[in-house]
Protein backbone atom coordinates (compact mmCIF):
# COMPACT_ATOMS: atom_id res chain seq x y z
CA UNK A 1 0.00 0.00 0.00
CA UNK A 2 1.42 3.21 -0.97
CA UNK A 3 1.97 5.92 1.28
CA UNK A 4 0.67 10.12 0.27
CA UNK A 5 3.99 12.24 0.66
CA UNK A 6 2.69 15.15 -0.80
CA UNK A 7 0.41 17.76 1.71
CA UNK A 8 -0.62 20.93 1.36
CA UNK A 9 0.38 21.51 5.53
CA UNK A 10 2.99 20.06 7.28
CA UNK A 11 2.25 20.32 11.00
CA UNK A 12 5.21 18.80 13.22
CA UNK A 13 3.84 18.31 17.40
CA UNK A 14 0.83 16.97 18.29
CA UNK A 15 0.06 19.35 21.22
CA UNK A 16 -2.28 22.11 21.68
CA UNK A 17 -0.87 24.27 19.05
CA UNK A 18 -0.20 21.35 16.44
CA UNK A 19 -4.10 20.33 16.91
CA UNK A 20 -5.45 23.66 16.33
CA UNK A 21 -3.35 24.50 13.46
CA UNK A 22 -4.29 20.99 11.68
CA UNK A 23 -7.45 21.28 12.35
CA UNK A 24 -7.97 24.96 11.48
CA UNK A 25 -6.07 24.01 7.98
CA UNK A 26 -8.64 21.07 7.72
CA UNK A 27 -11.75 23.40 7.67
CA UNK A 28 -9.82 25.42 4.86
CA UNK A 29 -11.64 23.90 1.11
CA UNK A 30 -9.72 21.31 -0.72
CA UNK A 31 -6.60 21.38 2.12
CA UNK A 32 -5.33 18.17 3.35
CA UNK A 33 -2.67 18.78 6.23
CA UNK A 34 -0.50 16.30 7.35
CA UNK A 35 0.27 15.77 11.65
CA UNK A 36 3.17 14.52 12.43
CA UNK A 37 3.43 14.13 16.16
CA UNK A 38 6.04 11.89 17.96
CA UNK A 39 4.36 11.46 21.36
CA UNK A 40 0.76 10.61 21.87
CA UNK A 41 -1.67 12.94 20.36
CA UNK A 42 -2.85 15.91 23.09
CA UNK A 43 0.49 16.97 24.51
CA UNK A 44 2.06 17.79 27.82
CA UNK A 45 -1.65 19.84 28.53
CA UNK A 46 -3.73 16.41 28.58
CA UNK A 47 -1.41 14.31 29.53
CA UNK A 48 1.02 15.83 32.35
CA UNK A 49 0.13 19.34 32.13
CA UNK A 50 -3.55 21.30 33.03
CA UNK A 51 -5.88 18.33 32.85
CA UNK A 52 -3.83 16.01 35.72
CA UNK A 53 -2.69 18.87 37.64
CA UNK A 54 -6.53 20.62 37.57
CA UNK A 55 -7.88 17.16 38.51
CA UNK A 56 -5.31 16.50 41.32
CA UNK A 57 -6.00 20.13 42.60
CA UNK A 58 -9.18 19.78 42.68
CA UNK A 59 -9.24 16.25 44.60
CA UNK A 60 -6.62 17.64 47.25
CA UNK A 61 -9.23 20.27 48.50
CA UNK A 62 -12.26 17.57 48.66
CA UNK A 63 -9.93 15.62 51.13
CA UNK A 64 -9.57 12.82 48.98
CA UNK A 65 -7.35 9.73 49.38
CA UNK A 66 -3.93 10.40 47.14
CA UNK A 67 -4.12 6.48 45.65
CA UNK A 68 -8.17 7.81 44.62
CA UNK A 69 -6.89 11.06 43.50
CA UNK A 70 -4.38 9.55 41.25
CA UNK A 71 -6.97 6.60 39.63
CA UNK A 72 -9.59 9.79 39.08
CA UNK A 73 -6.96 12.36 37.58
CA UNK A 74 -5.56 9.26 34.88
CA UNK A 75 -9.71 8.65 34.69
CA UNK A 76 -9.91 12.37 33.25
CA UNK A 77 -6.94 12.60 31.55
CA UNK A 78 -8.35 9.32 29.50
CA UNK A 79 -11.65 11.40 28.94
CA UNK A 80 -10.05 14.37 27.52
CA UNK A 81 -7.73 12.35 25.63
CA UNK A 82 -11.02 10.37 23.84
CA UNK A 83 -11.68 13.74 21.85
CA UNK A 84 -7.80 14.24 20.48
CA UNK A 85 -7.02 10.80 19.43
CA UNK A 86 -6.29 9.66 15.48
CA UNK A 87 -9.69 8.65 14.85
CA UNK A 88 -11.26 11.83 15.51
CA UNK A 89 -8.69 13.78 13.52
CA UNK A 90 -8.55 11.89 10.75
CA UNK A 91 -12.86 12.00 10.51
CA UNK A 92 -11.92 16.01 10.37
CA UNK A 93 -9.51 15.59 7.21
CA UNK A 94 -6.47 15.59 9.14
CA UNK A 95 -3.52 12.75 7.96
CA UNK A 96 -1.76 11.69 11.03
CA UNK A 97 1.72 9.84 11.04
CA UNK A 98 3.40 8.94 13.85
CA UNK A 99 7.36 9.36 14.70
CA UNK A 100 10.24 11.71 15.09
CA UNK A 101 10.71 14.50 12.37
CA UNK A 102 13.70 16.33 10.93
CA UNK A 103 14.13 18.81 8.18
CA UNK A 104 15.87 17.99 5.06
CA UNK A 105 14.68 20.98 3.43
CA UNK A 106 12.19 23.98 3.87
CA UNK A 107 9.91 22.15 2.38
CA UNK A 108 10.23 18.61 3.25
CA UNK A 109 10.72 16.63 6.25
CA UNK A 110 11.95 13.36 7.14
CA UNK A 111 10.01 10.65 9.71
CA UNK A 112 11.60 6.96 10.49
CA UNK A 113 13.27 7.11 6.36
CA UNK A 114 9.91 8.44 4.60
CA UNK A 115 10.19 11.99 3.37
CA UNK A 116 6.99 14.51 3.28
CA UNK A 117 6.70 17.49 1.46
CA UNK A 118 4.87 20.31 1.95
CA UNK A 119 5.17 24.11 0.63
CA UNK A 120 4.11 25.08 4.10
CA UNK A 121 5.56 23.62 7.50
CA UNK A 122 4.15 24.85 11.00
CA UNK A 123 6.92 23.78 13.79
CA UNK A 124 4.62 23.11 17.10
CA UNK A 125 6.65 20.64 18.88
CA UNK A 126 6.37 22.16 22.58
CA UNK A 127 8.54 22.37 25.76
CA UNK A 128 9.74 20.34 28.65
CA UNK A 129 10.86 20.49 31.96
CA UNK A 130 13.83 22.34 32.39
CA UNK A 131 16.58 21.77 34.68
CA UNK A 132 18.78 24.72 36.38
CA UNK A 133 22.54 23.70 36.53
CA UNK A 134 22.38 22.30 40.45
CA UNK A 135 25.35 20.39 41.36
CA UNK A 136 24.53 16.94 41.99
CA UNK A 137 20.80 17.04 40.23
CA UNK A 138 21.98 14.61 37.42
CA UNK A 139 22.68 12.44 39.62
CA UNK A 140 19.45 11.80 41.43
CA UNK A 141 16.16 10.53 40.72
CA UNK A 142 14.07 13.63 40.87
CA UNK A 143 10.16 14.97 39.93
CA UNK A 144 9.11 16.94 37.36
CA UNK A 145 5.78 17.72 36.20
CA UNK A 146 6.09 15.37 33.26
CA UNK A 147 6.96 12.34 35.64
CA UNK A 148 4.76 13.40 38.79
CA UNK A 149 1.87 11.17 37.56
CA UNK A 150 4.00 8.49 37.05
CA UNK A 151 3.85 8.08 41.53
CA UNK A 152 2.03 5.34 42.78
CA UNK A 153 2.85 6.12 46.49
CA UNK A 154 2.29 9.38 48.27
CA UNK A 155 5.51 10.91 49.06
CA UNK A 156 5.84 11.52 53.20
CA UNK A 157 7.89 14.64 52.43
CA UNK A 158 8.65 16.46 49.17
CA UNK A 159 10.70 19.41 48.55
CA UNK A 160 9.47 21.70 45.83
CA UNK A 161 12.14 23.93 43.48
CA UNK A 162 10.67 26.15 42.02
CA UNK A 163 8.04 28.94 43.39
CA UNK A 164 6.30 29.86 40.36
CA UNK A 165 3.02 28.54 39.15
CA UNK A 166 3.40 25.08 38.86
CA UNK A 167 5.22 24.95 42.15
CA UNK A 168 2.65 26.28 43.99
CA UNK A 169 0.14 24.71 42.79
CA UNK A 170 1.53 20.82 43.38
CA UNK A 171 2.85 22.47 46.84
CA UNK A 172 -0.89 23.13 48.22
CA UNK A 173 -2.09 19.83 46.82
CA UNK A 174 0.10 17.63 48.16
CA UNK A 175 0.44 19.16 51.58
CA UNK A 176 -3.52 19.14 51.42
CA UNK A 177 -2.61 15.33 50.87
CA UNK A 178 -0.65 14.93 54.24
CA UNK A 179 2.58 15.25 52.71
CA UNK A 180 5.02 17.96 54.95
CA UNK A 181 5.66 19.84 51.67
CA UNK A 182 9.13 22.46 51.69
CA UNK A 183 8.77 25.14 48.87
CA UNK A 184 11.78 26.43 47.82
CA UNK A 185 11.92 29.79 45.16
CA UNK A 186 15.30 32.07 44.43
CA UNK A 187 13.89 35.47 44.26
CA UNK A 188 12.35 37.15 47.64
CA UNK A 189 8.66 36.33 46.61
CA UNK A 190 6.33 33.42 45.66
CA UNK A 191 5.03 33.69 41.49
CA UNK A 192 7.62 36.30 40.39
CA UNK A 193 6.27 37.20 37.75
CA UNK A 194 2.57 37.94 38.83
CA UNK A 195 1.76 40.85 41.00
CA UNK A 196 3.99 40.86 43.99
CA UNK A 197 1.04 41.26 46.61
CA UNK A 198 -0.75 37.97 44.89
CA UNK A 199 2.46 36.52 45.43
CA UNK A 200 2.27 37.33 49.22
CA UNK A 201 -1.41 36.26 49.19
CA UNK A 202 -0.28 32.81 48.02
CA UNK A 203 2.27 32.58 50.52
CA UNK A 204 0.35 33.12 53.18
CA UNK A 205 -2.03 30.97 52.10
CA UNK A 206 0.21 28.01 51.48
CA UNK A 207 1.59 28.30 54.85
CA UNK A 208 -1.43 28.22 56.37
CA UNK A 209 -1.83 24.56 54.77
CA UNK A 210 1.55 23.86 56.03
CA UNK A 211 3.51 24.38 53.45
CA UNK A 212 7.20 25.47 54.80
CA UNK A 213 7.47 28.27 51.90
CA UNK A 214 10.85 29.43 51.57
CA UNK A 215 11.96 32.72 49.21
CA UNK A 216 14.83 33.93 48.59
CA UNK A 217 16.98 30.62 48.82
CA UNK A 218 19.69 29.41 46.64
CA UNK A 219 20.22 25.54 46.55
CA UNK A 220 23.70 24.63 45.89
CA UNK A 221 23.85 21.10 46.03
CA UNK A 222 21.26 17.93 45.61
CA UNK A 223 22.52 14.21 46.51
CA UNK A 224 21.12 11.22 47.72
CA UNK A 225 20.36 10.57 51.10
CA UNK A 226 21.82 7.37 53.01
CA UNK A 227 18.70 7.01 54.77
CA UNK A 228 16.76 6.86 51.28
CA UNK A 229 15.32 10.43 49.20
CA UNK A 230 17.45 13.17 48.80
CA UNK A 231 19.41 15.86 50.52
CA UNK A 232 18.94 19.64 49.33
CA UNK A 233 21.71 22.09 50.74
CA UNK A 234 20.95 25.57 50.62
CA UNK A 235 23.57 28.35 50.39
CA UNK A 236 25.09 29.69 53.32
CA UNK A 237 25.05 33.05 55.01
CA UNK A 238 21.88 35.30 54.72
CA UNK A 239 20.71 34.43 51.12
CA UNK A 240 20.28 30.82 51.75
CA UNK A 241 18.68 31.43 54.89
CA UNK A 242 15.72 34.34 54.10
CA UNK A 243 12.64 32.39 55.39
CA UNK A 244 14.25 31.52 58.55
CA UNK A 245 14.52 35.22 59.16
CA UNK A 246 10.92 35.91 58.56
CA UNK A 247 10.24 33.58 61.03
CA UNK A 248 12.62 34.10 63.55
CA UNK A 249 13.99 37.80 62.51
CA UNK A 250 17.46 36.23 62.98
CA UNK A 251 20.18 36.95 60.67
CA UNK A 252 22.77 34.25 60.56
CA UNK A 253 26.08 35.12 60.56
CA UNK A 254 28.05 34.76 56.93
CA UNK A 255 29.63 31.75 56.67
CA UNK A 256 27.35 29.92 58.75
CA UNK A 257 27.00 26.33 58.35
CA UNK A 258 24.68 25.39 55.27
CA UNK A 259 21.33 24.10 56.28
CA UNK A 260 20.42 20.49 54.47
CA UNK A 261 17.08 19.78 53.80
CA UNK A 262 15.80 16.24 53.55
CA UNK A 263 12.73 15.20 51.71
CA UNK A 264 11.50 11.68 50.18
CA UNK A 265 11.28 13.13 46.34
CA UNK A 266 12.40 15.84 45.17
CA UNK A 267 9.75 17.56 42.90
CA UNK A 268 12.06 20.14 40.13
CA UNK A 269 9.42 23.41 39.28
CA UNK A 270 11.90 25.93 37.73
CA UNK A 271 10.56 26.22 34.32
CA UNK A 272 10.50 24.54 30.54
CA UNK A 273 12.58 24.68 28.09
CA UNK A 274 11.88 24.20 24.53
CA UNK A 275 11.80 20.85 22.13
CA UNK A 276 14.11 21.61 19.04
CA UNK A 277 16.96 19.21 19.64
CA UNK A 278 16.97 16.25 16.39
CA UNK A 279 14.86 18.46 14.51
CA UNK A 280 17.90 19.65 12.25
CA UNK A 281 16.41 23.43 12.01
CA UNK A 282 20.23 24.62 11.35
CA UNK A 283 20.40 22.86 8.01
CA UNK A 284 17.43 25.08 7.18
CA UNK A 285 18.32 27.82 8.61
CA UNK A 286 15.49 28.57 11.28
CA UNK A 287 16.98 31.13 13.76
CA UNK A 288 16.56 30.35 17.53
CA UNK A 289 17.24 32.77 20.76
CA UNK A 290 19.11 33.03 23.29
CA UNK A 291 16.87 30.11 25.43
CA UNK A 292 16.67 27.91 21.88
CA UNK A 293 13.28 29.14 21.29
CA UNK A 294 12.35 29.38 17.72
CA UNK A 295 11.86 33.04 16.56
CA UNK A 296 8.59 33.84 15.19
CA UNK A 297 7.15 37.39 14.07
CA UNK A 298 4.26 38.36 15.37
CA UNK A 299 2.59 36.38 11.97
CA UNK A 300 4.31 33.72 13.56
CA UNK A 301 6.78 33.49 10.36
CA UNK A 302 10.50 32.14 11.49
CA UNK A 303 13.21 32.94 9.30
CA UNK A 304 12.71 30.57 6.88
CA UNK A 305 9.90 31.42 3.74
CA UNK A 306 6.96 28.76 4.19
CA UNK A 307 8.52 28.08 7.88
CA UNK A 308 5.78 28.69 11.23
CA UNK A 309 6.55 28.03 14.36
CA UNK A 310 3.70 28.11 17.28
CA UNK A 311 3.21 27.33 20.81
CA UNK A 312 5.51 27.03 23.57
CA UNK A 313 8.65 26.10 20.94
CA UNK A 314 8.28 29.70 20.60
CA UNK A 315 9.52 32.38 22.86
CA UNK A 316 5.64 33.97 23.07
CA UNK A 317 3.40 33.38 25.75
CA UNK A 318 3.26 29.91 27.07
CA UNK A 319 0.08 28.45 27.78
CA UNK A 320 -2.76 25.96 26.46
CA UNK A 321 -4.96 28.56 25.60
CA UNK A 322 -2.30 30.55 23.62
CA UNK A 323 -1.26 27.94 21.76
CA UNK A 324 -4.58 27.07 20.82
CA UNK A 325 -4.94 30.66 19.55
CA UNK A 326 -1.57 30.36 18.16
CA UNK A 327 -2.63 27.28 15.87
CA UNK A 328 -5.57 28.92 14.46
CA UNK A 329 -3.87 31.81 13.41
CA UNK A 330 -1.31 30.45 11.84
CA UNK A 331 -3.15 27.90 9.72
CA UNK A 332 -4.98 31.09 8.16
CA UNK A 333 -2.03 32.97 7.93
CA UNK A 334 0.33 29.95 6.61
CA UNK A 335 -2.65 29.34 3.37
CA UNK A 336 -3.70 32.84 2.42
CA UNK A 337 -2.54 34.08 -0.47
CA UNK A 338 -2.53 37.60 -0.48
CA UNK A 339 -1.17 39.65 2.56
CA UNK A 340 0.52 38.81 5.83
CA UNK A 341 -2.74 37.54 7.62
CA UNK A 342 -3.45 37.85 11.15
CA UNK A 343 -0.64 39.25 14.36
CA UNK A 344 -0.64 37.31 17.42
CA UNK A 345 -1.15 39.56 20.09
CA UNK A 346 0.28 38.02 23.69
CA UNK A 347 -0.91 41.77 25.58
CA UNK A 348 -4.05 40.42 25.88
CA UNK A 349 -3.07 36.99 27.04
CA UNK A 350 -5.20 35.83 30.51
CA UNK A 351 -3.55 33.69 32.98
CA UNK A 352 -4.43 31.69 36.20
CA UNK A 353 -2.43 29.90 38.87
CA UNK A 354 -4.98 27.61 40.36
CA UNK A 355 -3.68 27.60 43.76
CA UNK A 356 -6.66 28.23 46.44
CA UNK A 357 -7.37 31.29 46.47
CA UNK A 358 -6.75 31.73 42.72
CA UNK A 359 -4.32 34.18 40.84
CA UNK A 360 -5.48 36.06 37.58
CA UNK A 361 -3.53 38.32 35.46
CA UNK A 362 -3.88 39.99 32.22
CA UNK A 363 -2.10 42.86 30.98
CA UNK A 364 0.55 44.98 32.54
CA UNK A 365 1.48 44.74 36.58
CA UNK A 366 1.45 47.36 38.68
CA UNK A 367 5.06 47.05 38.88
CA UNK A 368 5.64 47.74 34.99
CA UNK A 369 2.93 50.59 35.08
CA UNK A 370 5.30 52.83 37.46
CA UNK A 371 6.42 55.91 35.48
CA UNK A 372 3.94 55.05 32.94
CA UNK A 373 2.00 59.03 32.35
CA UNK A 374 -1.60 58.96 33.17
CA UNK A 375 -2.08 55.39 34.60
CA UNK A 376 -4.43 55.19 37.90
CA UNK A 377 -5.04 51.69 39.72
CA UNK A 378 -8.10 50.59 41.81
CA UNK A 379 -7.69 48.07 44.18
CA UNK A 380 -10.10 46.45 46.23
CA UNK A 381 -9.88 43.87 49.12
CA UNK A 382 -12.56 41.15 49.63
CA UNK A 383 -12.72 41.87 53.29
CA UNK A 384 -15.06 44.32 51.72
CA UNK A 385 -16.84 42.52 49.65
CA UNK A 386 -20.45 40.89 50.20
CA UNK A 387 -19.52 37.32 48.80
CA UNK A 388 -16.37 36.99 50.36
CA UNK A 389 -17.85 37.88 53.93
CA UNK A 390 -20.63 35.26 53.15
CA UNK A 391 -18.38 32.60 52.16
CA UNK A 392 -15.62 33.60 55.12
CA UNK A 393 -12.66 33.54 52.34
CA UNK A 394 -11.62 37.07 51.79
CA UNK A 395 -8.00 36.80 51.14
CA UNK A 396 -7.52 38.81 48.17
CA UNK A 397 -8.23 41.14 45.74
CA UNK A 398 -8.89 42.95 42.42
CA UNK A 399 -7.04 45.67 41.16
CA UNK A 400 -7.48 47.25 37.61
CA UNK A 401 -5.16 49.75 35.92
CA UNK A 402 -6.37 52.16 33.45
CA UNK A 403 -4.64 54.25 31.57
CA UNK A 404 -5.56 57.08 28.37
CA UNK A 405 -7.44 56.87 25.47
CA UNK A 406 -5.76 58.24 22.48
CA UNK A 407 -7.74 61.45 21.99
CA UNK A 408 -9.69 61.11 24.67
CA UNK A 409 -7.64 60.79 27.74
CA UNK A 410 -8.74 59.78 30.88
CA UNK A 411 -12.13 60.39 29.80
CA UNK A 412 -15.14 58.10 31.17
CA UNK A 413 -11.95 56.43 33.57
CA UNK A 414 -9.85 56.04 30.43
CA UNK A 415 -9.28 52.02 29.14
CA UNK A 416 -8.26 48.62 31.11
CA UNK A 417 -4.69 48.18 30.92
CA UNK A 418 -4.33 45.19 33.38
CA UNK A 419 -5.71 43.81 35.97
CA UNK A 420 -4.61 41.30 39.11
CA UNK A 421 -7.17 38.77 40.57
CA UNK A 422 -6.77 36.99 43.77
CA UNK A 423 -10.07 35.05 44.56
CA UNK A 424 -11.52 31.37 44.91
CA UNK A 425 -12.58 31.90 41.10
CA UNK A 426 -10.35 34.37 40.20
CA UNK A 427 -9.70 32.54 36.63
CA UNK A 428 -13.87 32.91 36.00
CA UNK A 429 -13.55 36.56 36.74
CA UNK A 430 -10.72 37.63 34.82
CA UNK A 431 -12.14 37.55 31.62
CA UNK A 432 -14.22 40.48 31.74
CA UNK A 433 -11.33 42.52 32.28
CA UNK A 434 -9.62 40.38 29.37
CA UNK A 435 -12.80 41.57 27.27
CA UNK A 436 -12.61 44.77 28.68
CA UNK A 437 -8.68 45.42 27.27
CA UNK A 438 -9.83 43.37 23.84
CA UNK A 439 -12.52 46.03 23.13
CA UNK A 440 -10.96 49.26 24.30
CA UNK A 441 -14.09 49.31 27.00
CA UNK A 442 -13.76 52.61 28.95
CA UNK A 443 -14.16 51.36 32.74
CA UNK A 444 -17.37 53.79 33.01
CA UNK A 445 -18.59 51.00 31.57
CA UNK A 446 -17.75 48.45 33.48
CA UNK A 447 -18.67 50.82 36.39
CA UNK A 448 -22.34 51.13 34.75
CA UNK A 449 -23.23 47.21 34.16
CA UNK A 450 -25.59 45.85 36.72
CA UNK A 451 -23.90 42.84 38.17
CA UNK A 452 -25.97 40.06 40.35
CA UNK A 453 -25.30 39.90 43.87
CA UNK A 454 -24.09 38.89 45.72
CA UNK A 455 -21.75 37.33 43.33
CA UNK A 456 -17.55 37.96 43.14
CA UNK A 457 -17.21 39.41 39.89
CA UNK A 458 -19.66 42.59 42.09
CA UNK A 459 -16.15 43.38 43.41
CA UNK A 460 -14.36 44.13 39.52
CA UNK A 461 -17.60 46.67 39.36
CA UNK A 462 -17.06 48.17 43.01
CA UNK A 463 -13.10 48.37 42.02
CA UNK A 464 -14.11 50.63 38.67
CA UNK A 465 -16.19 52.93 40.19
CA UNK A 466 -12.85 53.81 42.39
CA UNK A 467 -11.83 55.43 39.54
CA UNK A 468 -14.83 58.09 39.31
CA UNK A 469 -15.74 58.29 43.43
CA UNK A 470 -14.55 57.07 46.87
CA UNK A 471 -15.35 53.57 47.26
CA UNK A 472 -15.83 52.57 50.97
CA UNK A 473 -12.57 54.74 51.73
CA UNK A 474 -10.69 54.46 48.25
CA UNK A 475 -10.10 55.97 45.46
CA UNK A 476 -7.66 55.19 42.43
CA UNK A 477 -4.01 56.05 42.77
CA UNK A 478 -1.18 56.11 40.97
CA UNK A 479 0.85 53.36 40.99
CA UNK A 480 3.17 52.28 43.56
CA UNK A 481 6.72 50.27 43.02
CA UNK A 482 6.20 47.26 44.42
Amino acid sequence: MSIRTEYDILVIGGGAAGLAASLAAARSPGIVPLLVSEGPLGGDCTFTGCVPSKSLLDQAARGTDFSWAMRTVRAAVERVAENENESVLRSHGVAVVRGRARFLTSRSVEVDGTVFFAPRIVIATGARPGFPPIPGLQEVDVLSSDTLWDLEKQPDSLVVLGGGAIGCELAQAFVRFGSRVVLLEGQDRLLPAEDAAAGAVVADALRADGVDVRTGVQVTRVERAQSGGVRVTLGEGPVGRASNREKTGSVPAQGEAAEVLQGEQLLVATGRAPVTSGLDLEKVGVLLDERGAVQADPYLRTSVAGVYAVGDVTAKSAFTHTADEMGRIVAGNALRTRGRGTRFDDRIVPRVTFTSPEVAQVGITEAAAVGMKGVLVAQLPFDTVDRAIISGMEQGFVKILAGPRPLLGKAFGGRVIGATIVAPRAGEMIHELALAMRTNCFTGRIAQTIHAYPTWSMAVRQAAAQFFMEVDGRRARPPHAM
